[in-house]
């Protein structure tokens, strides 16, 4: 029985994997900006972790990188309603 248990969950494993794979990969995923929302998330994190020990002031940067569009809603952050003046 437990034959049986270990199979299952190595195919559930499997089909959940081909899964992810397949919304990393595809067109309507926007992988690149979920990644920059999250780096700009992590690095904003650290910055104000580290602000007390450094003497340094933390600017929190709610709108993302202008790369890859921006968080949408936040006009002049780089989102929609932005001016795109580059």
């Amino acid at each position: 029985m437990d034959h049986f248990w270990t199979s299952l969950v190595t195919i559930a494993t499997a089909i959940i994997g081909l899964a992810i794979l397949a919304v990393l990969v595809s067109n309507r995923a926007q992988t690149a900006s979920v990644i920059g929302a999250a780096s700009a998330g992590f690095a904003n994190d650290l910055s104000a972790a580290v602000a007390p020990v450094t003497g340094a002031v933390a600017t929190i940067n709610t709108g993302g990188s202008t790369l890859f569009g921006g968080f949408p809603g936040f006009a002049g952050q780089g989102g929609a309603g932005a001016s795109q003046a580059w």
